[in-house]
């Protein structure tokens, strides 16, 4: 447990932004609110990258099952779609951070 700190500590993150962010968003902000959810999962997904635990490689789809229910708190039926956006945002960020934390390696020559 205390070698995934900072993948709970992400993972609880991104549970916020799903979960508990929208409560504050008012019914004209609906498209604000999906934009700053997104760029907050680009980000989360960059810093999960950069961690050195292969648990890091299930977070996309991670991030789409943890969507799902939110759809059935917050929006309607049409916002499964988002699921998928969220799992192709999630891997591209997942990426960036993976090729961050190889150009690091390769530039400084160690694993830290």
């Amino acid at each position: 447990m205390k070698n995934h700190y900072k993948e709970i500590i992400l993972f609880l993150f991104q549970l916020f932004m799903f979960y508990i962010f929208p409560l504050t968003a008012g019914p004209t902000d609906a498209m604000g609110m999906v934009f700053i959810i997104i760029i907050m999962t680009f980000i989360l997904s960059i810093f999960m990258g950069l961690t050195q635990t292969k648990i890091k490689y299930i977070y996309p789809i991670l991030n789409s099952i943890f969507f799902i229910p939110s759809v059935f708190i917050y929006y309607n039926e049409t916002a499964f779609i988002h699921a998928l956006w969220y799992f192709v945002i999630s891997s591209v960020g997942l990426l960036i951070g993976i090729f961050m934390m190889y150009l690091k390696r390769k530039i400084y020559g160690h694993n830290n």
